[in-house]
C-alpha cells in the first residue's frame, strides 16, 4: 500500500459513506484531457460562474493568469465548487501568459483561444482527440494579443442574431458542455489515472474533515 493509499485508509472512516460513494461517483466523470485557462478576468460573477460550469461539466484543472487583474471568487455564484477543483494561479512573473502556456505545453496541452473572431473552427467541428486547454480572455477585449499569436488553433460558437459575442462564463459553458459530451462517447482515454483519482480523494477527504491538522499530527506520530 502506497504512503497516499494508507493517508486514504486512515481518514475515510471519518467522513460518511455516502460522501464516499459521491467522491467515486464524481471522480469517474472528472477529466484532465480539457482545462480551461482564465486570463485577466476582472468580473467575479464570471470567473465564479466558469469555475461552477468546470464542476459540473467534470474539468479538474483551472489555470488563471492575473496580469492586469487580481481574481475574486464568488461563493455566491461558484456554489462551493471551488473548493472541489485544482487551481494552479499564475501571478508572480513578468510574462504570467506566457508561462502558462509553457506550463501547459509541456504537459502535452495545445492551446485553444475562444474567440468569435479570426479564422475558428466552430465548436461542433472541433477534434477533441488531442489534450486541449480552453483560454478565456478578459472581458470585451478577449484573449491576449500573445495568446492570439502562439494558440495552436482557434474555436467559437455559432451565432445568428445581431450581436458578436456571447458573456464570457455563458461562452465557457457552451463550450464545456459540447466538448465533455463527446469525449464521454467517444473511444478516448479521457478519464482520470488511479493515482490521480487517489491524489483528488485525499485532497477531497482533508477538506471534508474539521481539525484536519490536527488529525494528520495524529496520524504521522502513529507512524
Amino acid at each position: 500500500m502506497t504512503e497516499l493509499e494508507k493517508k486514504i485508509t486512515y481518514l475515510t472512516p471519518l467522513v460518511t459513506e455516502n460522501r464516499i460513494k459521491k467522491f467515486t461517483n464524481i471522480l469517474q466523470e472528472r477529466t484532465k484531457h480539457f482545462t480551461v485557462v482564465l486570463e485577466d478576468l476582472y468580473q467575479k460573477h464570471n470567473q465564479s460562474a466558469i469555475v461552477r460550469s468546470c464542476d459540473i461539466f467534470g474539468i479538474q484543472d483551472v489555470h488563471v493568469i492575473e496580469n492586469k487583474y487580481v481574481s475574486y471568487m464568488s461563493n455566491q455564484v461558484a456554489k462551493g465548487s471551488q473548493k472541489w477543483l485544482d487551481f494552479h494561479n499564475y501571478d508572480g512573473l513578468e510574462h504570467n501568459t506566457q508561462n502558462c502556456i509553457d506550463t501547459l505545453r509541456s504537459k502535452g496541452y495545445q492551446i485553444i483561444a475562444t474567440t468569435p473572431h479570426n479564422d475558428s473552427c466552430y465548436i461542433n467541428d472541433f477534434d477533441i482527440t488531442k489534450k486541449s486547454a480552453f483560454v478565456f480572455g478578459v472581458e470585451k477585449a478577449g484573449v491576449s494579443d500573445l495568446v492570439m499569436n502562439q494558440a495552436d488553433g482557434f474555436v467559437k460558437i455559432p451565432m445568428y442574431g445581431f450581436t458578436e459575442s456571447l458573456n464570457v462564463s455563458v461562452a465557457a459553458a457552451i463550450i464545456l458542455q459540447n466538448v465533455t459530451e463527446k469525449i464521454r462517447k467517444s473511444t478516448i482515454k479521457w478519464q482520470l489515472s488511479e493515482t490521480e483519482k487517489n491524489e483528488i480523494t485525499l485532497q477531497w477527504l482533508q477538506k471534508s474533515i474539521k481539525n484536519i491538522d490536527v488529525i494528520m499530527a495524529r496520524y504521522l506520530n502513529s507512524l
